[in-house]
């Protein structure tokens, strides 16, 4: 099998398996216990809360715990938002690309009163700050944009963006969780108030993830219940999940920009490759997106039934729209970029990462022509003879 879907998530990288086994085999009592067992495991999540501060740059006591990127996301902007909202502040900012946590969580604010505004995107889906500018109002209580998209694998300009916010006093959120582990990453450099992350992106165990909290702010908890975390997330710390976090966040740190480098280098032969083949066309930013992020689409062949081509051939992608009760939905973030229907269905999204080898993208690039071609062929019906099959959606948080 060729796994190509690092965004939806990436494989444990080596030693984190044995750090889960290790801590569940030996770390058997609750970290708010105060006997032996109890102190043990408190003592296993404080180191991991120091690897995982020090892979973003943060401080431990900036770090809470959750359960991933949709738990992180929905307790950092609705959050902050009802902390805001007792200052007199109810306007939020998003935009139009972000990912279904985030819109999710946005969605949530708006059904309790929060006006909001979602900034639009150029067709490559690039970001303005001017346009963050124009919108930005005296009771603005948060902008929340993502660092990295999650389907384009674009960069956005988090720093620039946060300092515009600031100046008109609404504070920042950045969705880290596709940047981190593909791209260095500074929190406090790009000087946002929070963001979230997640540890099966960056080759960690899934379930567990931590938002950024800068010192001094507010937040309160979105459950409710004990008082851990400081009082931010109820509930009985994953101690074996947050353990293998702490050790991918070591593994990620020391791969660093090689292996960034190595990904990029890839993908460009990736690339040169695909756009051979006729019809195809990447959606994007040309420079400014993540080493190994590709979505790419082939004219007149839905990316749902590609996917599902490349899954007989044994190569793992995913694609640019959900499969929802047996009906192709566009990808949102195409429809947003001012793709139609057609082509906004047509999406196939390809992500590197640090298991690609040259070998995984020779083997694509040797089988997806002949894929597209009988996609093409067929008509659009691939998937006769294999019913009830589908790729698995963009992603799961």
């Amino acid at each position: 099998m060729v796994y190509l879907d690092h965004n939806a998530t990436s494989p444990l990288r080596p030693g984190v398996g044995e750090a889960l086994a290790r801590a569940h085999a030996e770390l058997p009592g609750n970290p708010s216990s105060v006997h032996a067992a109890g102190r043990l495991a408190r003592d296993a999540v404080e180191r991991a809360r120091a690897q995982v501060a020090g892979f973003l740059g943060a401080l431990r006591e900036e770090i809470v715990f959750t359960s991933g990127g949709t738990e992180g996301d929905n307790l950092a902007i609705r959050g902050l938002a009802r902390a805001a909202a007792a200052r007199g502040r109810r306007h939020v900012i998003t935009s139009a690309v972000e990912h279904p946590a985030v819109a999710g969580a946005v969605s949530a604010l708006a059904e309790a009163g929060f006006a909001i505004t979602r900034l639009p995107v150029a067709g490559d889906g690039t970001l303005s700050v001017a346009a963050l500018e124009a919108a930005l109002r005296d009771d603005t209580a948060l902008v929340t944009l993502a660092l990295a998209n999650h389907e384009l694998g674009n960069v956005y300009p988090v720093a620039a963006l946060a300092t515009a916010a600031h100046a008109r006093g609404a504070l920042f959120h950045t969705d880290a969780v596709q940047a981190a582990g593909k791209m260095g990453l500074d929190l406090p450099a790009l000087g946002v108030d929070a963001a979230t992350v997640s540890a099966h992106k960056i080759g960690g165990p899934k379930a567990v993830g931590a938002v950024f909290v800068r010192r001094g702010l507010e937040l309160p908890p979105l459950l409710a219940g004990g008082h851990q975390e400081h009082e931010r997330r109820p509930g009985t710390e994953n101690v074996a999940g947050i353990v293998g976090f702490g050790v991918a966040c070591q593994r990620a740190a020391a791969a660093g920009d090689e292996e960034s480098a190595r990904v990029l280098a890839l993908r460009r032969r990736m690339e040169r490759a695909l756009l051979a083949i006729p019809g195809a066309r990447i959606f994007g930013a040309a420079e400014a997106r993540l080493p190994g992020t590709t979505l790419i689409g082939f004219s007149g062949a839905p990316g749902q039934l590609v996917a599902i081509g490349l899954d007989l051939e044994g190569i793992c992608v995913s694609t640019g729209a959900a499969c929802t009760s047996g009906s192709l939905e566009p990808s949102p973030v195409l429809l947003a970029l001012g793709a139609g229907p057609d082509v906004a269905g047509e999406g196939v999204r390809i992500s590197l990462g640090w298991t690609t080898t040259e070998s995984d993208v020779d083997a694509l690039l040797a089988v997806l022509p002949g894929v597209v071609a009988r996609v093409r062929d067929a008509g659009g019906d691939l998937a006769a003879g294999r019913a009830g099959a589908s790729p698995a959606p963009l992603e799961q948080r």
